[in-house]
């Protein structure tokens, strides 16, 4: 009995001692991690632009939801201005399916004192065993539009310009650290990622963009969709449609801290005028909700005042056979004859014709508004911050897709001057194909976009 209890003692000893062990031994020998993380760029230290390119690869033997994902990439900040980020293309699960977000990190580190963490919505899929997301082409600038430097920024380097692993890109599954190093000094807290980081699925007929772009040449912009102007024809004065216009800066009383600038400028002669439009390139919207907050001007930016200059929030059909407009344009000096300031909201069936249905309301929108149009059942519906101020039926109800347009334009010419310019501000806008929303409807739909890091979805369905 007494060597059976013996040997029963030396078993308990010894898995005592095992178990005491097993964490050191674990360390030294760390289960197979579920991800990699591979990483390239493309630009030089000093730049406008991070472009970080990110892939995520399962190196595990079970399938990975994406949406359990969370992905960090650490930098300094330059200064004290915020910073914005854009996926330009994600060929494996979609822009449409990526969340960014900029955080200051609790305790500045070497080399990093913010991080852009992306997560990702259950519709960008799962990732079996050896699959890569396939490369996420980012943007990372400063609202300001000033350079970086990225020289002391942890997740960077320069000599990356193609694709390896990079421990100093993190990433986590369900808030555990899977893949990287942390920087160093971060208390337990502040190195988990964002809680329920999944965001949920956008539903079909959905797009969204508040314009966090670095300018008319940012390749993101034509990649969701939008094209700036620079064909010939009208309105106003024809064939003066210029890209130069066109920018995306920083706005402390923009939603977000960013908006789409839109300037019209003029000395009175046409050679020495400039319209902007930027226009959605995919006609793929009917019916449903579409909405935009929008920064009128009643005064120029600089020079003289009194122009005839229009702003315009409109919907428009590519093929006049079946013709349909949506149309909301503020004229704060008025046109055509008419005194200002004006807001028009018309739904046209004919422009040649001229025939169309309209109601003019005659107050000044100096500042920011949200107009939103609905069109469904057979009406048509234009409401001002909440208000509703117009409804057309019958005919006048789209018949065929229509883009999205926003844009400055000069109705005439009537007075020759030193150069004058007149700017308005696309904060945002919003379509959903699969319900006609009220106004605080829209606002929470859009505020839930900018908690979550979504600067741009898209799930219309193409025409």
């Amino acid at each position: 009995m007494w060597n059976t209890l013996k040997v029963l003692l030396l078993v308990l000893a010894l898995g005592a001692a095992g178990n005491a062990l097993y964490p050191v031994w674990r360390a030294a020998n760390p289960e197979p991690t579920d991800l990699t993380v591979r990483y390239r760029t493309d630009t030089p230290a000093a730049a406008p632009v991070a472009k970080p390119w990110l892939e995520v690869i399962n190196s595990s033997k079970k399938p990975v939801a994406l949406a359990d994902v969370t992905v960090r990439y650490y930098f300094t900040a330059d200064g004290d201005h915020p910073y914005a980020f854009n996926c330009i293309e994600a060929a494996g699960v979609g822009c449409s399916n990526i969340n960014g977000t900029i955080v200051a990190l609790a305790n500045a580190a070497t080399g990093a004192d913010h991080y852009l963490e992306l997560s990702f919505t259950p519709a960008a899929g799962t990732l079996a065993p050896a699959q890569n997301s396939k490369g996420l082409q980012l943007q990372l600038f400063r609202q300001d539009h000033q350079d970086l430097d990225q020289s002391n920024d942890l997740s960077f380097n320069a000599k990356s310009t193609t694709f390896k692993p990079s421990k100093l890109v993190t990433a986590y599954v369900r808030g555990q650290l899977d893949w990287g190093n942390e920087p160093s000094g971060q208390p337990k807290s502040s190195a988990q990622p964002s809680a329920d980081a999944a965001k949920p699925a956008v539903p079909a007929g959905v797009l969204f963009d508040n314009f966090h772009y670095t300018g008319p040449t940012d390749p993101a912009l034509n990649k969701h969709g939008w094209r700036v102007r620079t064909s010939k024809g009208g309105p106003g004065i024809a064939d003066t449609w210029s890209a130069a216009g066109v920018s995306f800066p920083g706005d402390p009383s923009a939603q977000g801290g960013q908006a789409l600038n839109l300037r019209a400028s003029t000395d009175g002669t046409k050679e020495n005028t400039s319209q902007s439009q930027l226009e959605n390139a995919d006609t793929d919207f009917l019916t449903g909700t579409f909405a935009a907050r929008i920064y009128f001007n009643d005064q120029p930016s600089s020079g003289q005042a009194g122009d005839h200059i229009n702003q315009s929030f409109y919907t428009i059909s590519p093929d006049d056979a079946l013709y349909s407009e949506l149309d909301n344009e503020y004229m704060p000096n008025g046109g055509w004859g008419s005194p200002g300031p004006v807001l028009d909201t018309t739904s046209w069936y004919s422009a040649k014709n001229n025939d169309r249905a309209t109601k003019r309301q005659n107050t000044s929108l100096q500042g920011w508004h949200t107009l939103v149009i609905t069109a469904a059942k057979g009406v048509a519906t234009y409401s001002l911050d909440g208000k509703q101020l117009f409804s057309s039926s019958g005919k006048y109800f789209p018949r065929q897709t229509m883009g999205v347009n926003f844009n400055a334009w000069f109705i005439d010419l009537p007075f020759k001057s030193a150069q004058r310019s007149w700017d308005m501000k696309v904060n945002w806008f919003y379509y959903n194909a699969n319900q006609a929303m009220s106004q605080a409807d829209v606002d929470k739909a859009v505020a839930d976009f900018y908690t979550g890091g979504t600067n741009y979805v898209n799930t219309v369905p193409k025409n």
